[in-house]
């Protein structure tokens, strides 16, 4: 998804959680300045079956449903998860929040880790991306991107890794882990699940798809416009 048709939906989500711009421009200019340009051809998901892994409750019960997917995109904490459960990992999608340790790790051993910069997260970045290999990270951002910073659309870990799927030519996206309505969490993060479950649904209709994680709920959803609604 190009920045062009990302920005009117990014500037819907700044006004609604009420962050400034300026804090994601500070932090993407932090993740810049340690960013190297990445070679999106070592994650080409052409024809392939992605899982889009999230951090529900539920994963350690579903996680075996990664194991016929081509590739794996894990968000956060669900890279441990899956690892534990003795499935590879193929990319870590994170904002350094919960688990640096493991995107350290991944990086030294040559598995790519898509490290997001926003408008809080500035000394995460700081005290991390020192340590991650920059041949192995691809660095994120949810405002403009610039210089080696990317952005492919998507606002929370998972489906941000969704948007990157799909940016790569992935041809399914299986969703595993995932749950809109966990009442185990803060109710900041309850409505960024919310704002999760939306862009899903924009990104499904982008691509003329269905996605079973949107099965039965989609009628609750309310739309995010685009050019041609």
């Amino acid at each position: 998804m190009n920045f062009e048709a990302w920005e009117p939906v990014y500037e819907s989500i700044l006004s609604a959680f009420g962050y400034p711009r300026e804090g994601d421009e500070r932090a993407r200019d932090t993740l810049a300045a340690y960013a190297t340009p990445f070679d999106l051809d070592r994650l080409d998901a052409s024809g392939d079956t992605v899982a889009v892994v999230g951090a529900a409750p539920s994963l350690p019960k579903d996680v075996g449903r990664v194991a016929d997917a081509d590739l794996v995109f894990a968000a956060s904490t669900a890279a441990d998860v899956v690892r534990d459960a003795g499935f590879a990992v193929d990319l870590l999608v994170t904002d350094l929040d919960k688990n640096p340790e493991t995107a350290d790790e991944l990086t030294e051993a040559g598995t790519p880790v898509a490290a997001h910069a926003h408008g809080d997260n500035v000394p995460l970045l700081e005290a991390w991306m020192p340590r991650l290999d920059p041949a192995h990270t691809l660095a994120t951002t949810q405002a403009a991107p610039a210089n080696a910073v990317y952005n492919f659309g998507g606002f929370t870990d998972g489906d941000r890794a969704a948007f990157l799927a799909d940016e790569l030519g992935a041809a399914e996206l299986r969703f595993v882990g995932w749950a809109f309505d966990d009442p185990t969490v803060s109710d900041e993060k309850a409505r960024k699940l919310r704002w999760a479950e939306r862009l899903l649904h924009l990104l499904e209709r982008r691509r003329g798809d269905r996605f079973a994680v949107l099965d039965g709920r989609r009628g609750a959803v309310d739309p995010i416009p685009t050019p041609d609604d």
